[in-house]
Formats: structure tokens, sequence, C-alpha cells
């Protein structure tokens, strides 16, 4: 179900692991008020109880600027590795630089910096947006009016799934993006973000691509609140559990799976064999996944 895609087999003597003494990995996380945050968070937890590893987690919420300074209190603290989920390419940047310089290995986990970590865990988010987007082009027979929801500007993801979702708009003439706009990964951003749509848009709506789950089902409830949900395609990315529940219900149209389970596991694993100096994969790539009514009873169970 987790197939890995490895890049680059290293051997790296970089981590730091005092003999006898339980490994201490500092995690610091883009935002933990976002679901899947929270479910790659509670993966992380898993898998290091499991491996008697200590996790210091903190929660950056949103703030590159808080997410540098809660590494450079892991470098003080001396953890032997980090686990970055970054808040954006550029500004979150500076943490890897200083957790690199200190001699302490860094994993990106989901999302990526301009600088280079020791090793990246996570998926490729053009592909999530060409699944989307490719759905909703045959969803409306490749011609159609269609609306896109961004994550928070310059996060990795925001803009890869931008990019991806631009080369399908490319590559069918027929669909035209009608407006786009952040509403920084949040539901309730999201829904009032859909309202105005509406009200500026309506009848010229036909499909909704949200970046992520947490804006898809936002923009579902103004949608259904307004009374034109039926005939507007609604996709979205993650799928967290209210919105694969949505799918079964018939109410969100898709969603692509992102294996937070996998990323999570592999993020905490790497750091691992990087601190006891095993080889370990540069680069790990957990597959995106389709979701529709047609096999949503697979991922009601994860």
């Amino acid at each position: 179900m987790r197939p890995l895609v490895a890049v680059a087999l290293l051997l790296c003597g970089c981590g730091r692991q005092p003999a006898n003494k339980q490994i201490v990995i500092g995690v610091s996380l883009m935002n933990l008020s976002s679901e899947f945050i929270v479910m790659l968070d509670r993966e992380m937890e898993a898998k290091a109880k499991e491996a008697d590893v200590r996790l210091i987690v903190n929660d950056a919420q949103r703030s590159a600027e808080r997410q540098v300074q809660q590494v450079e209190s892991f470098v003080a603290q001396g953890v032997n590795a980090v686990i970055l989920n970054p808040c954006e390419v550029d500004a979150s940047s500076p943490a890897v630089d200083r957790a690199v310089a200190a001699g302490i290995p860094v994993v990106n986990v989901n999302s990526e910096t301009r600088s280079v970590p020791t090793a990246f865990v996570g998926s490729r988010d053009e592909e999530s947006a060409r699944i989307a987007m490719n759905y909703i082009a045959k969803r409306l027979g490749g011609n159609g009016n269609v609306l896109m929801m961004h994550g928070f500007m310059g996060q990795a993801a925001q803009i890869k799934r931008d990019r991806g979702a631009r080369e399908i708009f490319a590559s069918n003439s027929g669909l035209r993006l009608l407006a786009d706009q952040t509403a920084e990964w949040d539901r309730a951003k999201a829904m009032t973000l859909m309202e105005n749509w509406i009200q500026s848009y309506g009848p010229r709506i036909d499909a909704v691509f949200a970046q992520n789950d947490e804006m898809g089902m936002g923009a579902l409830m103004a949608l259904e609140q307004a009374g034109i949900k039926k005939r507007v395609v609604l996709v979205s990315v993650d799928s967290i559990a209210d919105a694969v529940q949505a799918v079964q219900d018939g109410r969100l149209d898709a969603t692509v799976f992102q294996d937070s389970r996998g990323q999570a596991r592999a993020a905490v694993e790497t750091a691992l064999r990087i601190v006891r100096k095993q080889g370990y994969e540069k680069q790990v790539y957990v597959p995106f996944q389709l979701v529709t009514r047609e096999n949503v009873g697979t991922y009601l169970r994860k």
C-alpha cells in the first residue's frame, strides 16, 4: 500500500548518539491545528515508541521564525537529530542551516526547504495536483471554469500543487482558471472565500480544486449552503477522515490520499538510521492515490 521510491542510498557519519543513552529527536511541525499534521505527529509518536526513541515535539503555528527558534533550542539541548516539517521553503531554511552547522542531521518531512537537509521524506506535491485536476478535466469533459484554493503562500506544497495544476490547465485548452486565491490551508477561511466566489461567479463555477482537504471541506459547506454543490465538481488533497467520509456520502467528489503514516514512520526510521550510522535513503517518496466513491471503502479503514 505504501511503496517507497528510494533515491541515492547513502552512508553518513553525522549524528550524535551518547553510549547507552536514549536517542532524542527534536521535531518542529508546521501547524498542529491541521488534521493532516496531527496525523503525522501521531504516527511519528507511535514509531518512536516502538523504537524506544524520545521525541521533543514543537508546534511552529505556521511561523517560520518560530520554527527557526525551535531548532536553535534543539541544538542547544544537544538532540541527536531533527525532524523538520517546514513552514516555508525559504524562511524555514535557516532552521536546516543551524542544525547542520552544529553537526545534527535534519530530516525534512512532508515539505521542503531551499537549504538541503540530510534527508527528505514526503510525496511529490505536483503529482497530487495533477491527479486532482485530471479528475476534474475528465468529469467536465475537458471544458469548464475552475476555481483554485491555495494553501499557505510560499510553503512547498502550495508552490508545487499550483505548478502541477497549471500543467493540466496548459494541456487542456477547454479548462479555464476562473480565479485563484489562498485560504491558508484553513477550513473557516476557505468557507468565507468560497462564499465570496459564489457571490462573484455564481453559475459560471463548474469545479473547485482545493489544495488540501481542510479547505475542501470549507468550500463544500459554502457550496451546500448555497444549494449549488450538485452541479459543481469539488476535489481536494490529503484524505483526512471527514473528507473521506464526505466522499463515501457522495458530498465530496474526490480526495487525493496522502499517506501520513508512511511519511511519518519513514521520517523517524530515516533519522534513526542516520544517527546509528547505518545506510539510509537520501530521498523517500510516498505516492499519492485518487480516492473516489468507487474505492473509498479502502480508505475508510485507514
